[in-house]
């Protein structure tokens, strides 16, 4: 039986690109890096309000950038980032006025 043969390690990665090239939204340098979840959900929600390249509503905008930045740091997220993260979530929620998310 033949040996799988090894996959050659990929210098980049492409969310790194996506996050780079993107035409969705101009985000502020470094908004994930906040650590309080209302200054981030406050900054995602000005980037998506201000933005005329979004395809979709602001709210949408903005919880996709989330979503997508969490997904991103996968594992390597620390447990105390995905919950800053998560909560986030819900801070941007209420800024856009949505119900809250149901529980899981």
């Amino acid at each position: 039986m033949p040996r799988p043969r090894a996959r050659a390690k990929k210098t980049s990665r492409w969310s790194a690109r996506v996050m780079a090239t993107s035409d969705a939204m101009d985000l502020k340098a470094g908004v994930f890096k906040a650590k309080r979840p209302r200054d981030i959900a406050l900054s995602l929600k000005k980037s998506a309000e201000a933005s005329h390249r979004r395809k979709s509503s602001p709210f949408r905008s903005a919880m996709s950038m989330l979503n997508f930045e969490i997904n991103r740091g996968g594992r390597n997220l620390s447990s105390e980032r995905k919950r800053v993260l998560n909560q986030a979530k819900q801070a941007l929620r209420k800024l856009f006025g949505r119900p809250p998310a149901p529980a899981r």
